[in-house]
């Protein structure tokens, strides 16, 4: 008669609403799939709110967000075996006693997104943090390694923390945003420590007319979907290896579970890579009205605006806004509109859940006929063979249009 492996009850206290966490949980998950390891897990959406008595739970193990200082004193003296992750920190005595330790390595967040931006041809940089508190401290983590990365290079290193999220001090938070933005010498490069806090800096950029990211470069951190659908500009953002981390963790507590004793032990997870998206594609252009065309293109190309409603904007006549466009960027204000409109198309496509006729409106293409017609000119792929093929079609390249006044890329 065959014996089943020991079943056992695990806690997993994160905070499923951020994106951060539900990685790590996934990564979790994965480990269990992969393994003869049999968990029962225990995972409350508010479980804050439930910390107390946690000591006397009648479980096997516990893994849990110790960037939150409450878990940390909640677990103080358990005695069940606890596997911490969290961020990183260049002081070791910022680590929890005695307890494994999964960190992601906020140094090389840092590095990766200030290699970015001077790959793309920056030599200006700030950093958006947050507000020193105890449960920021990974932000304030980000901050100083960037402020390490700009003193290695002989670079003044501005750093800018603003206010804190809530809806009471929301006008002025995003004044005092505006104020600092203004300030900035211009083109620069800023990386804010999450997506969160590089959302509400690209918005207050759009609200005072400064164009991303011919002046403003803006990567963030965490690589949020839900971020990115609340932006008229994609946002730029570092892959962080929440799901390694996670798939760390469970590896160290099921060994835990199996005999292996408890340490102190720090293990660093690197960055995964960026997702390069319109936010940081900085183009040095020195023409002020190519650049407020192209801020008004971005935001509302897909509600199908015209030529003369850019001019409109940028407060110049057509023609001349044309002879602009020409110069700087080797096609018209129309093939600017339609390429950024194509390259919103394709991004709808690759999801095969999207009806086509949805995105053609959404994209702001007047049918799915005429989406069809100027994608297979432009692409030589129809849009269901573009989507049948997830992206990848032959031929299909978005940044490779074959027509010669398409030839500049968007990415979205």
């Amino acid at each position: 008669m065959k014996t089943l492996p020991p079943v056992h009850r695990i806690a997993l206290l994160f905070n499923g609403s951020k994106i951060y966490d539900r990685g790590i949980i996934t990564g979790i998950g994965n480990y269990l799939s992969s393994t003869r390891a049999s968990w029962d897990l225990f995972l409350e959406e508010d479980f804050l709110c439930r910390l107390r008595g946690i000591e006397r739970w009648q479980g096997d193990g516990i893994i849990a967000d110790f960037d939150d200082p409450l878990i940390g004193e909640a677990l103080a003296g358990i005695k069940l075996p606890v596997v911490a992750v969290g961020g990183s920190y260049q002081d070791e005595r910022a680590y929890p006693k005695g307890i494994p330790y999964v960190a992601t390595d906020n140094e090389a967040l840092m590095k990766l997104a200030y290699a970015h931006l001077i790959e793309a041809g920056l030599t200006r940089f700030a950093c958006f943090s947050l507000p020193e508190a105890q449960a920021n401290r990974w932000a304030q983590e980000r901050e100083q390694a960037f402020r390490r990365l700009l003193q290695r290079d002989g670079l003044h290193a501005e750093v800018y923390r603003g206010m804190g999220t809530s809806a009471p001090l929301w006008d002025s938070a995003v004044e005092q945003q505006i104020a600092w933005l203004q300030s900035l010498p211009k083109p620069i490069g800023i990386i804010a420590v999450s997506d969160a806090r590089a959302r509400q800096l690209l918005q207050a950029c759009l609200t005072a007319g400064i164009a991303v990211p011919e002046q403003v470069a803006l990567i963030g951190i965490d690589n949020d979907p839900l971020t990115r659908t609340l932006t008229r500009v994609p946002l730029s953002s570092v892959i962080q290896g929440t799901e390694t981390m996670g798939r760390t963790a469970a590896h160290v507590l099921h060994q835990m579970l199996h005999g292996m004793p408890s340490t102190g032990t720090q293990i660093l997870v690197p960055p995964e890579a960026i997702n390069v998206q319109a936010s940081s594609l900085h183009q040095p252009l020195g023409n002020p009205y190519v650049m407020q065309a192209l801020l008004f293109i971005r935001q509302y190309a897909c509600q199908g605006i015209k030529t003369a409603q850019v001019a409109g904007y940028v407060g110049v006549s057509r023609s001349s806004l044309e002879s602009h466009f020409r110069q700087v960027r080797g096609c018209s204000v129309h093939d600017e509109i339609l390429r950024f409109k194509l390259a919103a198309a394709a991004k709808g496509l690759e999801r095969s859940d999207l009806a086509i006729a949805d995105i053609a409106q959404k994209c702001g293409f007047k049918s799915a006929q005429y989406l069809h017609t100027v994608f297979r000119r432009e692409f030589g792929c129809t849009p269901r063979e573009y989507q049948q093929g997830g992206g990848d079609y032959v031929g299909a390249t978005v940044g490779a249009p074959r027509t010669v006044g398409m030839g500049l890329r968007y990415e979205l």
